[in-house]
Formats: C-alpha cells, structure tokens, sequence
C-alpha cells in the first residue's frame, strides 16, 4: 500500500509545475476510490471464503495457517481502505483541500489509517517469505507422518505469532513520523493537513529519515530479497524433481512422459506459492526502491512517488483479493472443500472421485497413497 503518504493534498498546498504523471495522476484520482471500493469488497468476500476453506479439519496444514493469517491480514487491510477511499476520494474530490474533508475527526482517523496499513501491509509480505521458506524446508525434509505435521503446525503458528509481533515493534519509528498541523480556510473555518518532511533535501527530521530507512529496508527491500533467494531455490527443486522423476521412469522402463500423481500435486503446490509470492515481489519491491530514491533525490518524493501512490494502492489492493482466484485454479482440494462447504450436495458428489475401499487396496498402493504429499494448498 502506498502508505507513506496519501496524496499531496493532505499537505499544505503549495504550487507546482504539472507534468505528465501529474495530469494522470489528477486523472485517475477521479476514480481510483470507486475502483478501490469494489476491489475492495470483493475482495474482503473472497478472504473469507478463503479462511472458511482453509480452517477446515481436512485441510489444516501448516502452510494453509499461514495462508489463513496472510488471508485475515489482507482482509484487515482492505477493510481499512474502504472508509479512507469513501471520504478522501468518492465523497470529496481527491485533489483537493477544505474543513469539511480535512476535519480534525477524518485527519485522525487517517493518521490512524496509516499506522494500521501500514503494519497489516508489513505483517502481509513477511507472511509471503514465511511461504516461501517453509514450502522450501518441506520439499527437502523427508520426515512425514502425523507427528512431524503437527510439528510444523505448532512451528507456523509461533512463526505467524512471531510476524505479528516483530511488525507492530519494526513501525513503531514509522508510528511517529506523521504529525499535524492546523490550517485555515475561508470563512474563519479551519482544518488539518500534514507537516510536510522535506524529503531529499537534506533538512527532513532525523527521525522521519530513519524511520522511512527502516520502513523501506525491513517491510520492503529485505522480505523481497529473501522471496527472490527462496523462489530460485524452489524453481530449482522444481525442475529438479521433474528431471529425477522423468530420468527413473526411464530406468524403469516406463516410457509415458506423464509424470506420477506426487510429483503433478507436488509441481502445483509449489508453483501457486510460488506465484503467491511474485506477487508480492511485483507489488512492493518497486515501492521499496522508490522510497530509497525519496530520501536520496530531492522533489523525487512530489514530483514521483506521489502522483504514483494510488497506481501502487491499486496493484497493492489486487494483491490482496486475487489468492482466492489462484486457490481455486491451482488446488483441486480447495475446490473440493470450497464446493461441498458452498455448493448444492449433488453438484458436489457429480464431480467428486470415486474412493477405493481398505480392502481393494495392494500392499503398493497403500505406501503410495502414505507417502504421496496432500494435494491441498499444501503440507
């Protein structure tokens, strides 16, 4: 989210050139809060489908927690949104300043908001890399069985308990670098803006400056880096399964290229987190570098990465409601559940698989059906 500021308007106004970002930032302000507002909502009902899925006995994995908590901290943004897009952008034009818009009451209340995304955002991205590193250190461990599951459940949840606390403590500098100053309109009627912070001038306050640092290097740049380590890694042990798979059924003497059953499941769990995770890499390593270039360029931070924030609120807020879509297309046990918990039950049973009775089963096909991995988003 494009949580270091909103707009420049929140600032006291001042005058500058209008460029070409300008003209189509101006532009798109005009409708940036509708199309914000029904991401928005469809995307909180998406994420509750996806934690109703997901908490289901059959599917309680460790990463599927994970999943559940990126899903509720997803939610806890875009809830937050909806207010902010409907007064600083429907109700009022967004390129503008008045007591009405900028009261004391909505300027607190986005101060707030800031804080809150901020964080949520954070907690968000750090899910991802958790994601990523645990999808990775399952596909090398070859412990399986009942008790090492609920190890690594036990393990997520202090991970995800971990994440949350850690965020809350890393923004805590960020928490104090907005402030706000009163400013007076016509009529004797007054209102609130934003201390401006004087970006890139060498000026800004050492606080702000060492907050936005810590902001762009541990919400950002950091967790981006390590998605891009950890998804080479699983792109590597992707194609590496797929390359032992193909070489032993050729020893075998097996001469379809149709892999087995454990390595298509394995091949799709890994590439839908994978997928999971460049999104999150497409959506804040951009904002991360451009923060870094506010503080280092002078008039980057007006003229740059302002008119650019709604268009990085956008992706942002896409990000946050698309993973119900992946699920769907890329887990068949997620449609499974999805369909038995909000379907018809004949729909469900039409297209559920015939089960193969205990009794029906060889020797062979009861360590494959033990060994194979869960078909579900995961682990």
């Amino acid at each position: 989210m494009n949580t270091t500021t909103p707009k420049p308007f929140l600032y006291e106004p001042n005058v500058q050139n209008k460029d070409l970002l300008d003209t189509l930032s101006t532009w798109y302000g005009h409708i940036h809060g509708y199309v914000s507002l029904v991401i928005c909502v469809f995307g909180v009902s998406l994420n509750i489908f996806n934690v109703i899925v997901l908490t289901r006995k059959k599917l309680k994995t460790p990463i599927n927690f994970i999943l559940t908590s990126l899903a509720v901290s997803d939610m806890a943004t875009m809830i937050s949104y909806i207010p902010f897009a409907f007064h600083f952008y429907c109700h009022f034009s967004a390129n503008s300043i008045s007591a009405g818009k900028n009261s004391q009451g909505w300027m607190n209340f986005l101060l707030v908001y800031l804080n809150f995304s901020a964080t949520t955002h954070t907690i968000s991205i750090w899910l991802a890399v958790a994601l990523a590193i645990f999808r990775h250190h399952h596909v090398h461990s070859p412990a399986k069985g009942n008790l090492t599951r609920t190890r690594r459940i036990i393990r997520a949840r202090i991970v995800v308990f971990i994440i949350f606390i850690a965020s809350v403590i890393t923004m805590v500098p960020y928490y104090a670098c907005h402030n706000l100053t009163e400013v007076r309109f016509h009529e004797n009627k007054t209102g609130f803006v934003f201390e401006p912070w004087h970006l890139g001038t060498g000026h800004e306050k050492l606080v702000i400056f060492v907050s936005l640092i810590l902001y762009s290097c541990l919400a950002k740049l950091v967790p981006c880096v390590l998605i891009i380590i950890y998804g080479t890694l699983l792109l590597i042990t992707l194609n590496n399964t797929r390359m032992k798979s193909r070489i032993r059924r050729s020893e075998n003497g097996i001469l379809t290229d149709h892999p087995p059953q454990r390595v298509i499941d394995m091949s799709r769990t890994t590439i839908m987190l994978l997928v999971v995770i460049v999104l999150f890499l497409f959506s804040e390593l951009p904002q991360g570098v451009l923060i870094m270039c506010c503080l280092f360029q002078e008039n980057f931070f007006e003229t740059v990465y302002i008119p650019l924030g709604d268009v990085m609120d956008i992706i942002a807020l896409i990000n946050s409601s698309i993973n119900f879509v992946l699920y769907c297309t890329m887990s068949q046990e997620f449609r499974h559940t999805f369909t038995r918990l909000f379907c018809n039950s004949w729909q469900f049973k039409r297209h559920q698989r015939p089960v193969l009775v205990p009794q029906e089963l060889t020797q062979r096909q009861r360590y494959v059906i033990s060994e194979r991995e869960p078909t579900v988003t995961d682990l």
